[in-house]
């Protein structure tokens, strides 16, 4: 699979991610549902913690692609739903540094509510290989 960057403009990539990913010759295509700040039971975990949901998600998200032999190195396009903006904002480096240095194409939405009225950010992913 080849990745090239599609940047017209320099400050996304200096935020960590990118206008938009071409993809070429690529085999699988692993389409992930949101992934939040749950347990394995699915009770939302660090309520009112932004670094430690994102966190959480981040590490849910990387179990459902490694059960596609993929890693966060995968994903193409990431989603980002939050109840904050500006505290998801703040925290930004907390996601791009999990993808040590490997950029994606996202969307930062701001939501009245997630699944769990205490969760504060859920991640949904395209992920190729």
């Amino acid at each position: 699979m080849e990745r090239t960057a599609v940047n017209p403009w320099s400050w996304p990539v200096e935020l960590g991610f990118d206008q938009a990913q071409l993809v070429e010759g690529h085999r699988r295509e692993l389409i992930c549902s949101a992934q939040d700040a749950v347990d394995a039971n699915g009770n939302s975990q660090h309520p009112g913690d932004m670094p430690a949901q994102l966190g959480l998600a981040l590490d849910n998200l990387v179990t459902v692609l490694a059960g596609a032999d993929m890693t966060l190195a995968n994903v193409v396009r990431l989603n980002i739903y939050t109840t904050d903006v500006d505290n998801l904002l703040q925290q930004f480096t907390v996601l791009t540094e999990r993808f040590e240095g490997k950029r994606f194409a996202t969307t930062v939405l701001g939501v009245t509510r997630l699944a769990a009225p205490d969760l504060l950010v859920a991640l949904e992913a395209t992920a190729m290989d």
